[in-house]
């Protein structure tokens, strides 16, 4: 694999070009930015200045007050390998942090076979509202065992009119190339999805989500497949993901995913 502190310098890069890519505006903090969504469109974070020195817990507060005056979540994202600073600095401003595992898909990983039920999406496509609420409900209730919320509670969460809104938003970003969705279906009900987000030759694989009660089926490790293999035919160079838990990294394993040495990707929000 390339050196570990040569792939987290090109993480950090990507990521702080995403939210400049979907149209945020960047407020300076020292050695924290505040990245603001302009107009409609997925809500941000704050995050380490690309380059920028250490900060201090004041410094965190100070994009909290922002954060609150602006309402949104005081949210902040980083690496924890290019950034260890931080992780005191949010404690000690109040904020609990939660570590995830961080792993880069490993070049010389061998393509899975394609899953017949699995298939990317277009920005047309009639699953396309539901591949975008299944993370929802997966999310919801975390972890890789079984859980009760099937295709009932998947078409009351379809028909609420906020996931019309996340319809039209990820169907854009579909049709611009930002993103690529790609949905697992069963008798056109959708069973598991996840999205990849290109910005240049780096990628993210975000928001695999399994219904929960279809899991343990491999649904996950199809839909990530074909993400990465999509990801490979766009000519992605680095392909990464932050796992959920370690019995989620263990099934990103299965693709060919490993952990980045022992660097975590970070993210805080005020206790409860």
């Amino acid at each position: 694999m390339t050196d570990t502190t040569t792939v987290l310098a090109e993480l950090e890069r990507y990521c702080d070009a995403v939210p400049r890519v979907g149209g945020a505006r960047a407020e300076e903090f020292g050695p924290l930015t505040l990245f603001v969504q302009e107009g409609t469109g997925w809500p941000y974070y704050a995050r380490p200045a690309l380059g920028g020195p250490a900060g201090t817990a004041a410094d965190v507060r100070r994009v909290r007050a922002r954060q609150r005056e602006l309402g949104l979540r005081e949210t902040f994202e980083w690496l924890d390998g290019t950034a260890p600073w931080l992780r005191a600095a949010a404690e000690a401003a109040g904020l609990e942090v939660h570590a995830y595992p961080l792993m880069v898909l490993e070049p010389s990983a061998a393509p899975l076979p394609a899953h017949p039920r699995t298939r990317l999406l277009t920005p047309d496509d009639p699953l396309l509202r539901a591949a975008v609420t299944v993370p929802e409900l997966a999310f919801a209730d975390p972890g890789t065992r079984v859980g009760g919320a099937g295709p009932v509670e998947l078409a009351e969460a379809v028909a609420d009119p906020e996931a019309r809104t996340r319809r039209e938003r990820v169907a854009e970003m579909v049709a611009s190339g930002r993103t690529v969705v790609a949905a697992t279906a069963r008798d056109g009900v959708v069973l598991c999805s996840g999205q990849y987000n290109p910005v240049g030759d780096v990628g993210e694989v975000v928001g695999v989500g399994t219904l929960p009660s279809a899991r343990r089926q491999g649904l996950a490790v199809a839909v990530t497949a074909a993400l990465v293999a999509r990801a490979r035919a766009l000519g992605a160079r680095t392909v990464f993901l932050s796992a959920s838990d370690e019995d989620v990294a263990r099934v990103y394993a299965r693709v060919g995913f490993r952990r980045v040495g022992t660097a975590s990707a970070l993210v805080a929000q005020p206790p409860g």
